[in-house]
């Protein structure tokens, strides 16, 4: 499938297995572009999958922050060049997640995209690791996954990336894409969200253990916590773990990753 813009003269082809869609919609795109806040006080922001650049154009228009990209397809790269010649020094051609962004970025920068949907929870994995550098994300993803990480404690929605994700960001769902938005047309519903970083500088416990807990409490979500949580050891007696994973919040989780922390000491 080719998308043909006009006056352009030529085009890009939507590949399958990089997860492409382009987006096709214009009010879409720059209600995207207008969700970034500068929260944080960042002055750049990194675009990752621009494809022919249908969010580029208006965040190369805002004169609050230089506009970065990240970029896998070299058949977009060299349209990119084309087009938007003043990008082209800031144009990082490769895998995102593959990406030193420490080497890349020395200071915080915003996150902002049309997320390929085949990788989009990795990339929010990649934005956990560098969460001190990335005060801001604002992207577009499976309307699934969007209310997903957008949903609160007690909503069947609500999983391992909401809670994550929820730790370090306060986490808003700004508007649904129907798919006649896009070319080709994805066979799902899409929706935007924006993430900002709030301030827990840490959690009050064994980071690598929360995540375990959390991952394990949800990998058996329709059990009790204490039947779910049997492959970290055996609890004591806790309030907590009479309920399920999609009830309790993030301090709920940290108390449970504590009672964790305590199991392996007694086993050691």
């Amino acid at each position: 499938m080719k998308v043909n813009y006009k006056n352009t003269g030529d085009s890009v082809r939507a590949k399958k297995h990089l997860g492409q869609h382009f987006l096709k919609d214009l009010n879409v795109a720059q209600k995207i572009v207008d969700g970034l806040t500068c929260h944080g006080g960042y002055d750049k922001v990194l675009e990752i999958g621009p494809g022919m650049g249908v969010l580029t154009q208006f965040l190369l228009k805002k004169s609050e922050y230089t506009t970065f990209v990240a970029e896998i397809d070299t058949e977009s790269v060299a349209y990119l060049k084309v087009h938007y010649p003043e990008l082209a020094p800031r144009i990082m051609e490769g895998d995102f997640l593959k990406m030193n962004l420490k080497e890349s970025f020395t200071e915080p920068f915003g996150i902002i995209g049309n997320f390929p949907y085949n990788i989009s929870s990795q990339i929010f994995f990649k934005t956990l690791e560098f969460r001190d550098q990335i005060p801001e994300v604002v992207c577009m993803l499976q309307k699934e996954v969007a209310l997903r990480i957008a949903s609160p404690p007690g909503n069947k929605d609500y999983g391992i990336l909401s809670v994550l994700l929820q730790a370090f960001y306060d986490i808003d769902y700004l508007v649904s894409v129907p798919p006649g938005a896009f070319n080709p047309p994805p066979k799902v519903q899409s929706g935007v969200i924006r993430l900002r970083r709030n301030q827990v500088k840490a959690l009050d416990c064994n980071e690598k253990m929360f995540f375990r807990v959390v991952k394990t409490a949800f990998n058996q979500r329709r059990k009790t916590l204490r039947n779910a949580l049997k492959p970290l050891g055996e609890f004591p007696d806790h309030p907590l773990l009479t309920k399920r994973a999609e009830q309790l919040g993030v301090a709920e989780f940290v108390e449970l990753t504590k009672l964790a922390q305590s199991l392996q000491q007694d086993i050691k």
